[in-house]
């Protein structure tokens, strides 16, 4: 156990001696069943991990950072024998209270940069912190819910749950997606201001994560390719700027890289993009 639950165990370390290891190669026959399978070994996972551990946690709480390390680690084992696919890190990953803001593009960045971090925790929707099991772990593990409508007062809830959460059990490594949504390679969105506000309130390190996922495992997961994808932690955008700069920085520092992952994994970029959003 202690071997699985070291954050980053089913990452790869080291680029490939090969170029074309970064592109989506061919499916294999029977790709349809190896998806399948590999989707229902996830359901078992998921279901048998989270009644495993509920009695642990119940009785020691502090245990609960260390199910997502498990249990992400063991999808993205399972993608790598099953489908194919493996994804490599890139950079050094925060060991303390910090925040991430990462691109993202599909359900296997969520996965990889979560297992890279000792104690993650996200900002995600108050729908899904209220679903039944799903949402009492992610309580535990350190998320926070936000509830969009709400504008600058869920900002300010935000806040203020960072600070109590660093006051007792400590942040961990908060988790957020400066766009706000996935996109699609090579699309762009507008950078929200929430990780300047976050920055600016708290003092935190903001740690940029570019990533190429998208290229192997599209939005929805249906046209899953074999291949080696990467998620990159960037140089740290330090304290002491304000909300915009913090912003700028993030997205001067995450879109080339990404920009770059992507052209390696094959993909044409534009000469020029506008943002949406």
């Amino acid at each position: 156990m202690a071997d699985l639950a070291r954050p980053g165990w089913a990452l790869a370390r080291g680029r490939a001696a090969d170029p074309a290891a970064y592109r989506p190669r061919p499916l294999p026959a029977l790709w349809p069943l190896r998806v399948t399978a590999y989707y229902l070994w996830i359901a078992g996972v998921t279901l048998f991990m989270g009644l495993w551990w509920l009695p642990q946690i119940r009785r020691n709480p502090a245990r609960a950072h260390v199910l997502p390390v498990v249990w992400t680690g063991r999808l993205l084992a399972a993608a790598r024998t099953i489908l194919g696919v493996t994804v490599e890190l890139r950079g050094t990953p925060p060991a303390g209270e910090a925040i991430i803001a990462a691109k993202h593009q599909s359900f296997l960045d969520i996965l990889a940069i979560s297992h890279a971090v000792p104690q993650c925790g996200f900002v995600m929707k108050r729908e899904v912190m209220r679903v039944p099991v799903m949402g009492y772990y992610a309580r535990l593990a350190g998320c926070i819910p936000i509830d969009r409508g709400r504008g600058a007062e869920a900002m300010r809830q935000i806040i203020c749950e960072i600070q109590q959460r660093r006051q007792g059990e400590g942040l961990g490594q908060l988790i957020i997606y400066p766009e706000g949504t996935r996109t699609r390679p090579g699309e762009l969105r507008k950078y929200k201001h929430g990780v300047g506000t976050i920055q600016a309130a708290t003092g935190l390190t903001v740690h940029p994560v570019a990533v190429n996922c998208g290229m192997f495992w599209p939005r929805g997961g249906a046209r899953i390719r074999p291949g080696r994808a990467v998620i990159e932690f960037l140089p740290a955008i330090p304290a002491g700027m304000n909300p915009a700069e913090v912003v700028a920085a993030a997205e001067q520092a995450i879109e080339p890289a990404s920009d770059g992952l992507m052209s390696a994994a094959g993909l044409a970029l534009p000469a020029a993009r506008s943002p949406r959003g």
